[in-house]
């Protein structure tokens, strides 16, 4: 019983970070770039997993509960996805190319900032992992919850390090100013539907 809760997490918790959004287009774009990958994806994981335990813990009924907190993030995090996607248009008219290595264009700090940021400021990620996955976790037993969550963590786990480790396979297609233009557009295009979205409620 405990092994097929456990699963439910994993399926639940990956069907939910898969999707197309803010986070996963920032970590794709930083991972083609081979910016500080491991600490990408142990920011994000772990960001998540906090996240998730809170959700699992309790925390998604309060805060579904708070209209004038959701509405700050909303708020919040659209600005800051406007912000990014700008940025991302900006490169692209500009153009980009993989001539060094992004390790040594970027500092650590810099990028972690800059990850830390897409995560926390985007209210997708608290619906995800805190409201959703906790109103399921809310329906188990409270014996089970804690595998549940162990289960909806792994996912994320997985997935990050998978996405910032796999795009470096498409590297190569990004030795022209052109691949990257069509690059940051996307995720431009990705960021500012969010965007929209939230603004939407």
């Amino acid at each position: 019983m405990q092994s097929a809760v456990f699963f439910q997490g994993l399926a639940v918790s990956a069907g939910l970070i898969v999707a197309i959004g803010a986070q996963n287009a920032f970590v794709l774009a930083q991972g083609v770039r081979g910016a500080h990958r491991l600490q990408i994806a142990l920011a994000c994981a772990s960001s998540d997993a906090l996240l998730i335990a809170l959700g699992v813990g309790g925390a998604g009924a309060l805060i579904a509960s708070q209209p004038a907190l959701l509405a700050l993030a909303r708020w919040g995090g659209a600005a800051f996805l406007l912000v990014y996607a700008a940025m991302a248009l900006r490169r692209a008219w500009h153009g980009e190319s993989m001539t060094l290595p992004a390790d040594s264009q970027q500092s650590v700090w810099r990028v972690l900032l800059a990850t830390l940021a897409v995560t926390w400021l985007n209210p997708h990620v608290y619906l995800d992992t805190v409201v959703l996955l906790g109103g399921v976790a809310a329906q188990l037993p409270a014996q089970e919850r804690f595998t549940f969550g162990l289960g909806a963590a792994l996912a994320s786990w997985l997935w990050f390090f998978a996405l910032a480790y796999g795009a470096r396979l498409l590297a190569p297609l990004f030795t022209r100013p052109t691949s990257w233009r069509v690059l940051d557009i996307s995720v431009a295009l990705v960021m500012l539907i969010v965007a929209y979205q939230l603004l939407q409620g």
